[in-house]
This record gives structure tokens, sequence and C-alpha cells, in this order.
């Protein structure tokens, strides 16, 4: 028994065990009583404080025993965990981050048995199949993902920083500390206030809507990005599926819009998008208007206005009574291709990150049994 895809210097079977016969599972314990120091305490979300004792040094995998079970962490290092934590020790014969990639194909939350909060026992553990090969291809294998790995990881490391430079750059243009110069050189005018209401047309009256459409409800956009696009027939339309789109439009995220899951609409096409958003429509430059709605300040003013706690909305009217600072066309399209430009330096490094993910999911299903 051997996996699809090897290493052409290996041969030979791999031995079908358990869990059990790799590792031994420990028990986090409390810190309340520890003195402070610079040994991390770890959790579920990450490090909680730092003590002066520690209950293992060494590798180990970190499986989450109650609430968030289904991200096991590597470590090497001195620590302390807390009870929502299993830790473990691995036998002499394994290379713990060839466990580690194993347990990061593992189906935790099929294992859970609870029916409230998700929880893991040790038996469940125990009893999944794993099969083992030499420790050096054991060694070659964990090497390799770990290279993969670091990949991703200074890719989502560039991407965060892409992330910081742009909003960093979005207040600077918008407080003006940073300003644009016309193509002759010269100084633009100064921004004038005005209300949304006044420079852009909210949820503009549509005329009938398309017997088959693709519709963009508040679980089609993330960030920025059309993630669904669901193809739709009008009869079967739900009532919220109003606001038929032209190119330029600007959705704007009205439940939760502190998520800022708005939607810079330029698509061909019927298109429809439900009344969770705010359809904004300009004969400004509709791309600065987008970015516009995303500055701190407006954002801050949008919640200010909104009502509800678990679900904070804002309704049409009182967004459409927020001031923008609108400088004159040629900067705002200037500002907004300079934004733009940014965005797409981000789409690229965050297509290459999922191709970096899938081309690992793709190696893990062939290099293990």
């Amino acid at each position: 028994m051997f996996p699809k895809l090897r290493f052409k210097e290996f041969d030979g079977d791999w031995l079908k065990l358990k869990y059990k016969d790799v590792l031994t599972i420990k028990y986090g314990k409390d810190h309340k009583s520890l003195n402070d120091g610079d040994i991390p305490v770890l959790g579920t979300g990450g490090i909680m404080r730092y003590v002066d004792s520690y209950l293992y040094d060494g590798e180990s995998i970190l499986i989450g025993r109650k609430g968030t079970i289904d991200k096991p962490q590597y470590i090497n290092e001195k620590f302390w965990t807390v009870d929502t934590l299993f830790y473990t020790e691995i036998k002499e014969n394994i290379v713990p981050l060839f466990l580690f990639q194993h347990a990061l194909e593992v189906n935790w939350l099929g294992l859970n048995e609870a029916t409230g909060v998700p929880s893991l026992n040790t038996t469940s553990i125990y009893n999944i199949d794993i099969s083992i090969p030499s420790k050096e291809e054991q060694t070659k294998i964990a090497s390799f993902l770990s290279n993969v790995d670091e990949k991703i990881s200074q890719l989502t490391q560039k991407l965060e920083l892409l992330s910081q430079y742009k909003q960093g750059m979005m207040q600077k243009l918008f407080s003006q500390q940073i300003r644009f110069r016309a193509d002759d050189g010269s100084e633009f005018g100064e921004w004038e206030e005005k209300e949304l209401k006044d420079i852009a047309e909210i949820n503009p009256k549509s005329k009938k809507l398309p017997e088959s459409f693709i519709y963009i409800d508040l679980e089609s956009v993330e960030k920025g990005q059309l993630l669904l696009q669901k193809n739709i027939e009008l009869q079967d339309a739900p009532s919220r599926a109003q606001r038929l789109l032209a190119k330029g439009d600007v959705l704007f995220q009205m439940v939760r819009p502190y998520q800022q899951n708005n939607y810079y609409f330029n698509l061909s096409g019927e298109y429809v998008a439900s009344t969770g958003y705010a359809q904004i429509r300009t004969k400004l430059d509709s791309k600065f208007i987008y970015y516009a709605l995303h500055e701190k300040t407006f954002l801050d003013e949008v919640m200010n206005r909104c009502t509800g706690t678990s679900y904070p909305a804002i309704n049409s009217s009182d967004l459409s009574s927020i001031e923008i600072l609108i400088p004159c066309l040629e900067e705002q399209t200037k500002i907004a291709n300079f934004l733009s430009s940014i965005d797409q330096k981000i789409e690229v490094v965050a297509q290459q990150i999922e191709q970096a993910k899938q081309w690992k999911k793709g190696l893990l299903q062939q290099m293990f049994i």
C-alpha cells in the first residue's frame, strides 16, 4: 500500500496504523494561579497570556477539545495550554510535521458527537486511521509540504501588507493629506461637502424585471468580490430581488455595514440585487463614490445612524443624508484609478493564495493514503 504521488527514491508499502499508535493525548490545565512570564498560554483563539511555567517543551500538535475543533496547530517551543485544547506527545518513530500535515486533512467536525458546543473525546481521535512510511520518507514529505506552507504564508503576508497600504492611502487621500495634480501640473480646487442624495440617485426605480437573471444577495459579496452568482427565474425570485443593476452602480450593504461587503457593479448581462443593499447610481465617477463609501469617516456616520444591536442596519433615507467631500471629476478619477490599481494587485495575490491552497490540497490527497 503506497500513495499515488511519491518521491522516486522511496518504495515499499506504508504501515497502516491508528492515531493511538503515533501520539499520546494530554489535557490542558488552568493557568490562573501562574505568575506572569514569557511562556505562552495557548487557547483555541490564540495566545491568552504569558506565564512562568510550561506543560510541554518541544514539538506538539494542538487539537481543539471544545468549541473550535477543526484547526489543529503545530508548535515547537515551551508552552501551556488551557483545557479547551488537547496537546500531544508524538511517538519516537513519527515525524511531527508529517503527522501535522495529515491532521490538516482530518474531518475534525465529522468526529463531533456533541449536540451543543462542538467537542472531541480521546477515543474518537485515537481511532483515526493513518498510514505511515519510513521516517526518512516522512521527513521528505513534511519538508516539501512545509515549503508550500511557507509560500502560502509569504503570499498571505504580502496580501496583508497591500491591504494595510491601501487603507493608509485611503485615509491620506480622503483627508486630503495627499493631493493629485491635474495633467498640466496645476492644483485642483477645494473639495465640496455634499449629501449623498445630492450627488447620486439612491435605489432608482427599476423597469420591469427580466424573466431570468443573476441574483446578488447579501451572501454573494465579500469584501468587494462577487463570490456567488445565482441564476434564477423571475417566478422563483424572492420578494427582496428588486434592484435591477446597470454598469457603474454601487451596492452598499445596509445590514451590518461594518462588514463592508459592498460591490462595484461593472458586468454585462441581467443582474438583480437584493433590497438588503442600497443601490447607488451617480453621474460622477462611480468608482470614486464606491471608495468614498469605505472611508472611515463615512462608515462612522453610517454606524451612528444604524438601529438594532445583533444586526445593526441603516435605512436608505438616513444613508442618503450622510455628507461626503467631493473633489472635481478629474481628481475623482485619479483617486479611483490609483485605488483600483492597488485593488488589482490585491486580487492577483488573493488568487495566487487560493491557487496555492488548491495545489496543496491536491498534493495532500495524492501524497497520503
